[in-house]
């Protein structure tokens, strides 16, 4: 995963989450490689060529849901009283 300096200060939390998930994340400064955040226990270490892959994988598991956008829109319309 290559992120910017910028991305770095504005989610760090998000990034130190996808270091703890086994990914190398290597921090660019206008636009050249400048430092590497890997994980200490290489052991958990994953190999995931698209990081978008970890972020929506949360509904690849539910049968039930056909549609994800109808679900989540459906979810959001709030209740009426």
């Amino acid at each position: 995963m290559v992120i910017t300096t910028k991305e770095l200060r504005v989610q760090p939390g998000k990034i130190i989450s996808q270091v703890n998930n086994g990914l190398d994340v290597t921090i660019t400064y206008r636009g050249k490689p400048s430092a590497k955040i890997v994980p200490i226990n290489k052991e958990k270490s994953i190999n995931v060529k698209n990081t978008e892959d970890l972020l929506f994988g949360i509904w690849k598991d539910k049968n039930d849901i056909t549609d994800v956008d109808q679900y989540v829109r459906n979810m959001r319309k709030g209740r009426k009283l």
